[in-house]
């Protein structure tokens, strides 16, 4: 199986691999791989990355991950997939789409090795780099080479820029795919005004893109991956910029940006090719950049949740995130996937909205509070933010900094948000963890309407949510007087249960219990008359009333057809 680079750093004497399948994919997931089949979160960690060679054929180290290039036949794979089976690879590589037939899930699960696909239009050059980039990442002690891409500093596009400007003899802006501006070369002074104001603002001025996008530019970057030439642009004051090249940068089908060049006129062929095969290397800092920025998040996210467990190593993630010894606020802020909004069948937009908000939610609170952290875990995104001031007044500030919050999000993504008790020391910090939670719980039910919600306020609300929740596990039934009472209004179109409801409501009070049920007084009472007869109980008993009120709010209590329509229904 040829080739094998081992992506490992010495770490008190003994070799560390640097992530394990899980991680990979999560990571590559989203431009270059895709899990195909098998489970990606079997233990171990990735020891090396390996390119299948069938003339070549060493013993592999434990726990590698196979690259299969060119392996397409489904008797082949589930032959490759038995041997890495005997030799404990972690996963293998196919080029996708390939056929996933039965023998090949067959030989997967009997050999307990992932098979993954390299997306579309994705070289294995930058698979086999970006695979080398991840496993090194957080390496302390690694290698010039390690860390570099293409002889560059991995991620610094600032001195890819300039060495595609050396290369082109001409000045260059790296942007993303909304035309900001991610990095440039020197020289821009030899350019126009327009690229010396597109610098200084970080983003393509509004009336140049609009140019850019009548003449189909944006659209043939993104289309192709060929050098784009641009004419000169009139800078409405009798001149016009120089011209441009552009080429979209690409990692498989993705288009991650695109390389600008100021120039006085077409490029030669070999500057061209020069230009396309930087465009290959941008990428791959690009990613890189990416990578870098998600193992930020994973990781502040790892810190939070293991600080917010309150178990072993709380103490020590607090500290790392630079809040221990201090009292904290927990505040929790979810999206509300309730309504029309959010179809569950697109899922791709409900994570796309969830990281939007955990991300203006981090950006808000670093506004709050320079020492504050943010992070998602799971659907919720938590915030931990050191109290000032007195502590009886800590968690009505809590709230005003999420009414902000909400005032500046808008009803373009739809929170709930929550406020835990204050945690005055690190073993409290999981209690008011849990009671973020619970009151989340009770936003997302629907019976409150409210955006921002206090332990103290909804604690009753939450305990009868855990009730129902309990009742369902147990599948709980009415008994009782509830029952019959809910048994006489199915065989006689009856509302004593409405009834029932209704005076409790209204705390025995015949007035308001008759006008929220629009019947008169008297009618009222003469039910409830029956509801004692029929339920066979003692409404002046304050145990036996409150076990149906109880019922009531827990139990799922349905009205039976026709309730409440016939007149006279007793």
């Amino acid at each position: 199986m040829g080739r094998v680079y081992r992506e490992t750093v010495q770490h008190g004497g003994t070799a560390r691999p640097r992530a394990n399948l899980g991680r990979v994919v999560d990571d590559l997931g989203a431009t270059l791989l895709e899990l195909v089949h098998g489970d990606p979160d079997r233990p171990g960690e990735i020891s090396a990355v390996v390119f299948h060679d069938p003339l070549d054929q060493p013993v592999l180290p434990p726990h590698a991950l196979v690259l299969g290039i060119g392996v397409e036949a489904p008797g082949h794979v589930a032959a490759l997939l038995r041997t890495l089976g005997h030799q404990n690879a972690a996963a293998l590589v196919l080029r996708a789409p390939f056929p996933l037939t039965d023998e090949v899930r067959a030989a997967a699960d009997e050999a307990s090795v992932a098979v993954l696909g390299l997306r579309r239009g994705a070289p294995w050059g930058h698979l086999s780099e970006m695979l080398r980039s991840l496993l090194n990442q957080g390496a302390g002690g690694g290698s010039a080479e390690e860390e570099s891409l293409g002889g560059l500093p991995a991620g610094d596009l600032f001195a890819v820029a300039n060495a595609i400007a050396a290369l082109l003899d001409a000045p260059i802006t790296i942007e993303d795919r909304n035309s900001r501006v991610l990095a440039f070369s020197g020289r821009q002074d030899e350019a126009d005004p327009s690229r010396v104001e597109t610098i200084l603002g970080r983003q393509v001025p509004e009336r140049y893109a609009r140019v850019l996008h009548e003449r189909g530019v944006f659209r043939d970057l993104l289309r192709s991956d060929q050098i784009v030439f641009i004419d000169p642009i009139s800078d409405r004051m009798g001149g016009f910029t120089l011209p441009r090249i552009a080429i979209s940068v690409r990692a498989g089908d993705e288009v991650l940006g695109s390389i600008w060049a100021a120039v006085p006129a077409p490029l030669s062929d070999e500057r061209n090719e020069a230009l396309r095969e930087a465009a290959k290397l941008v990428a791959l800092h690009m990613l890189r950049v990416r990578a870098g920025a998600d193992v930020q998040r994973r990781m502040r996210a790892d810190l939070l949740s293991t600080a917010l467990e309150g178990g072993v190593g709380a103490g020590e993630a607090l500290e790392r995130l630079g809040l221990s010894g201090q009292p904290l606020l927990v505040l929790g802020v979810a999206l509300d996937e309730r309504g029309r909004r959010y179809d569950h069948s697109d899922s791709a937009a409900v994570v796309h909205d969830r990281q939007s908000l955990s991300d203006a939610f981090a950006l808000h609170l670093s506004a709050v509070h320079p020492r504050s952290t943010a992070a998602a875990i799971g659907a919720v995104t938590y915030g931990l933010v050191p109290m000032t001031g007195a502590a009886e007044k800590a968690e009505t500030r809590a709230v005003r900094i999420l009414q902000d919050f909400l005032d500046r999000v808008g009803d373009r993504l739809p929170p709930i948000t929550a406020v835990g008790p204050v945690a005055l020391d690190l073993s409290e910090v999981a209690h008011s963890r849990s009671c973020v939670d619970r009151v989340l719980r009770v936003l997302r039910d629907g019976r409150i309407h409210r955006r921002i919600g206090r332990f103290d306020e909804l604690q009753g609300e939450a305990l009868v949510s855990e009730l129902r929740d309990l009742a369902t596990a147990r599948s709980e039934e009415p008994t009782g007087a509830l029952a019959r009472l809910i048994d006489y209004d199915r065989r006689h179109r009856a509302n004593l249960v409405q009834t029932l409801r209704a005076w409790l409501d209204a705390f025995g009070d015949v007035v308001v219990a008759s006008e929220s049920v629009a019947v008169h007084q008297n009618t009222f009472r003469y039910r409830l008359r029956r509801v004692a007869e029929i339920g066979q109980c003692d409404l002046g008993d304050p145990d036996q009333r409150f076990a149906m009120m109880v019922q009531l709010r827990v139990l799922r209590v349905d009205s039976p057809p026709g309730n409440g329509r016939r007149p006279g229904a007793s």
